[in-house]
């Protein structure tokens, strides 16, 4: 079992007013909206004053929300029956167009519902234990409400072959993303370091801080007024990397409320970034694979708002 685990959040003057619920979500990245209902309702939350707030209460600014997440078990993880769109399977490989707002694997305050629990039903019990019981399969992460392409291998030799191509950056990875602002450039490259927000322990920051090195390539690929229609491909793979960079530069993806503006804009809630395209090579036959898919309907509906203003 892993331990309880507790965190502090501080309410801004840009939050007064938000739904608790809303709030909470946003502020934990592997919860969802349901889960943080499902938490406030359980009592593991409650303010500095010593109030525990209701999923509908109104957040004030200068409070503070303490909030305890309950254990998880590594070993409880059950299939679940969840539709799943495979772009590519065979016996040693399942690459998996995920969408957004599925979390990869249980965590906790989000112990179902996964990507973990779908691939477990869809491969049966022979994905069990493979790279961990933990994340079974799994070879990289995306975020919740980050959608595309995500790799998983269905054996242990097809997971050591990928995890080593992934640690000696030979497994690109290509995103679209729509950042705000206007790059003056029309493309570049972001090499800083990334590692824990010394001040906000649940985020990520540009920092010399226990940090490691961190590349992000980008072009543009349209301009709106205001924002940036762009494509970035990883040199690195660290957690939140293309969303630091980004940010890090002054240009935050539309929508990221965690390292951009506090409130959703253009109706877009949650980072407008897509993993498109997935490069490797097969750990058995050794050929190159290369992968792709569609921009996803909320990101097209972005870009049609984009065009309209």
């Amino acid at each position: 079992m892993t331990p309880n685990t507790t965190f502090t959040i501080p309410i801004t003057s840009e939050e007064s007013g938000e739904r608790i619920d809303a709030l909470l979500a946003r502020a934990l990245p592997n919860l969802s909206r349901c889960a943080a209902q499902r938490l406030l309702e359980a009592g593991a939350a409650r303010l500095f004053s010593g109030e525990i707030p209701h999923k509908n209460y109104r957040a004030r600014a200068g409070d503070t929300l303490f909030v305890t997440l309950p254990s998880i078990s590594e070993c409880a993880l059950l299939p679940e029956d969840i539709a799943l769109d495979i772009v590519y399977e065979d016996a040693d490989v399942a690459a998996v167009n995920k969408p957004r707002g599925m979390v990869v694997h249980p965590a906790p305050g989000h112990p179902d519902g996964t990507l973990v629990n779908a691939l477990l039903h869809h491969c049966g019990a022979s994905l069990a234990g493979v790279g961990g019981e933990k994340r079974p399969g799994i070879v990289h992460r995306i975020d919740k409400d980050t959608s595309g392409l995500l790799l998983a291998a269905k054996n242990d030799f097809a997971h050591r072959a990928l995890s080593a191509q992934l640690k000696a950056h030979n497994l690109s990875r290509v995103y679209e993303a729509v950042v705000v602002g206007n790059l003056r450039e029309d493309r570049g490259v972001v090499d800083a370091p990334i590692g824990r927000d010394p001040r906000e322990r649940k985020k990520m920051a540009v920092t010399e801080f226990h940090s490691r090195p961190a590349v992000t390539h980008w072009e543009v690929l349209a301009r709106y007024p205001g924002y940036t229609h762009i494509r970035c491909r990883l040199e690195t793979g660290r957690t939140h990397q293309i969303r630091v960079h980004m940010a890090h530069i002054g240009h935050p993806l539309l929508g990221d409320t965690v390292y951009g503006r506090k409130k959703p804009e253009l109706g877009i809630e949650g980072q407008c970034l897509h993993a498109k395209e997935l490069t490797f090579t097969h750990p058995r036959t050794g050929e190159a694979v290369h992968l792709t898919t569609q921009l996803p309907g909320y990101f097209e509906e972005a870009l049609e708002r984009l065009k309209k203003l």
